[in-house]
C-alpha cells in the first residue's frame, strides 16, 4: 500500500464538495480539543479500543482517522494501522503524531478506496458514518477491503440524540439532515450530519454483507469522574454515541473460494471437517465473540 503522497489534491477535492464539514479549516483547533476532552478521550476512544480487544498483528484500517489518536493507540497495542481521511490537513497532523513512515492516504469515504480486496482484518470508523447521507456505497467498500470474518467497529451519533435535538421532532424513520455551528477559538464552523433510525442502520450493515455481532452504549472511563465531575454525571446517565461491531459475511465469490479450499483440503486430510474449522469466521482470532 502506498504512502500519503498527494496532499494538495485532497484539499482540492474537499473544496469541490463544499465548505461544510471542512476540517481543513479548523484541524489544529479540533485536534487539540479532541486530545483530552471528556467525550473523545475518556468515552469514545476507550470504548472503541475495548471493542477492538487484542489487536496484536492485525491489519487495521482507520477510516476517518483525523489527526490519528485512535491510530496511535491501536499501533501501541501491536496493530498494523493504515489511516485515511478526507482532510489533508488532518493527515498532516496525523503524520506528525505517527511518523513519516505511517501509511496515510487522502480518501473520501464516498469514493472507491485505494486498497485490494480483503486487505484488512478490521476497519474502525470512529464518528464518521453520520456525515454520510447514504451509507450503502461506503459500507460496500469497507466490506470489500475486509477479509471474510473481519470486523467493522463503528461509532455514530446515537439515533435518539439526533432525533431529540430538533424541535419540532422529525420523522424518526426518515433519513434527515441536521446542522449547527461548532466554535473553536472564536471561529464558527458549519457542520452537517445525517440521522437515521436504528433499523435503517442495521439494515444498511446487513445489506452491505455484514452480520451484527454487538451494539454497545458504554459508560465513560471512571478516571474522568474527578476531572469532569458535572459532565461525567450527564454522560453517564444520557445517551450520546452508539457503537456497532459487525462481521464481514463471506460474499458469493469468497464462499466459492472457501468451498474449493474445503474440497482440496478434504481430499488431502480425509474429509472437509478440518478445513471448515479453519475457514469459519468464528474460529478466526479477533472476530467479535473471541475477545478481539
Amino acid at each position: 500500500m502506498e504512502r500519503l503522497t498527494e496532499v494538495p489534491e485532497g484539499i482540492a477535492r474537499s473544496a469541490d464538495r463544499g465548505q461544510v464539514n471542512s476540517y481543513d479549516s479548523f484541524a489544529e483547533a479540533y485536534s487539540a480539543e479532541n486530545e483530552n476532552n471528556l467525550v473523545n478521550a475518556y468515552y469514545e476512544r476507550p470504548a472503541m479500543l475495548a471493542l477492538a480487544g487484542d489487536v496484536t498483528g492485525r491489519r487495521i484500517l482507520d477510516a476517518g482517522c483525523g489527526s490519528g489518536p485512535l491510530s496511535a493507540a491501536l499501533r501501541d497495542r501491536g496493530a498494523d494501522v493504515t489511516g485515511i481521511d478526507v482532510s489533508a490537513r488532518m493527515l498532516e497532523l496525523a503524520k506528525r503524531r505517527l511518523g513519516d513512515d505511517a501509511a496515510l492516504h487522502v480518501a473520501d469515504l464516498r469514493d472507491p478506496l485505494p486498497f485490494d480486496d480483503g486487505a484488512f482484518d478490521d476497519v474502525v470508523a470512529s464518528l464518521v458514518l453520520h456525515y454520510l447521507e447514504d451509507w450503502g456505497p461506503t459500507l460496500a467498500e469497507l466490506r470489500r477491503v475486509l477479509r471474510p470474518g473481519g470486523r467493522l467497529i463503528a461509532s455514530v451519533d446515537h439515533p435518539f440524540v439526533a432525533y431529540t435535538i430538533k424541535d419540532p421532532r422529525p420523522d424518526y424513520f426518515a433519513t434527515t439532515d441536521y446542522s449547527f455551528d461548532w466554535t473553536f477559538n472564536g471561529q464558527s464552523v458549519p457542520m452537517r450530519f445525517w440521522r437515521r433510525s436504528l433499523q435503517a442502520m442495521t439494515d444498511a450493515f446487513t445489506t452491505a454483507g455484514f452480520r451484527l455481532s454487538g451494539i454497545s452504549e458504554p459508560q465513560p472511563d471512571p478516571a474522568a469522574r474527578d476531572l469532569f465531575p458535572d459532565d461525567f454525571h450527564d454522560l453517564s446517565t444520557k445517551t450520546c454515541f452508539l457503537f456497532f461491531v459487525v462481521e464481514a459475511w463471506p460474499l458469493a465469490a469468497e464462499s466459492d473460494g472457501c468451498q474449493c479450499r474445503r474440497e482440496a483440503v478434504g481430499g488431502a486430510r480425509g474429509g472437509p471437517r478440518s478445513a471448515v474449522q479453519s475457514t469459519n469466521p468464528a474460529a478466526v482470532p479477533g472476530v467479535a465473540g473471541t475477545g478481539g
